[in-house]
């Protein structure tokens, strides 16, 4: 028993503990990869994506066209880098809920079916990217880790002329 005890949950638990860097660093190339082109592809067809966001009943659409382009353009790029990763997966999920309550809800008949769209799938991933963070493999921890280290004293003594001493 402690053997199969052994290979089902701790040697699972282990082998996962080594690679807790990879899980969030796999999931912010996937999505941001996706976001970034995404973006890329509405910044340069504004005309097309006003046209859908007035037909789909998005309000102010000649606002929000180049906003919510942008959001995904830079949001997938800072999530590539892992940069300001929580705020632009917060920003993501706030665009991936009003894109399902705009251009989706009227085809939800089902928990199924809301749970099926692909939309929901990135909710659910910038929702973790969120909560759980960047990851080890990223920009924000490396600035976080050199705030933690003085770096945040050693820029504020820079900006007051003192000696970096």
């Amino acid at each position: 028993m402690r053997f199969l005890m052994y290979w089902l949950i701790d040697w699972p638990r282990r082998v996962a503990g080594q690679l807790t860097w990879f899980a969030p660093l796999f999931a912010r190339i996937t999505v941001g990869y996706v976001f970034l082109l995404s973006g890329w592809g509405k910044l340069h067809n504004l005309a097309q994506v006003t046209e859908n966001f007035i037909g789909w009943g998005v309000p102010h659409p000649r606002l929000l066209t180049p906003f919510v382009s942008g959001v995904e353009f830079f949001g997938g790029l800072f999530l590539l880098l892992g940069f300001m990763t929580r705020i632009s997966a917060g920003a993501l999920g706030i665009v991936m809920i009003v894109a399902i309550r705009a251009a989706k809800w009227a085809d939800v008949d089902s928990l199924e079916t809301l749970l099926g769209f692909d939309e929901f799938e990135y909710l659910a991933l910038f929702v973790w990217l969120a909560i759980a963070g960047p990851g080890l493999v990223s920009v924000d921890a490396w600035l976080q880790r050199w705030y933690e280290r003085g770096g945040a004293r050693c820029a504020a003594r820079a900006r007051n002329g003192q000696a970096l001493v």
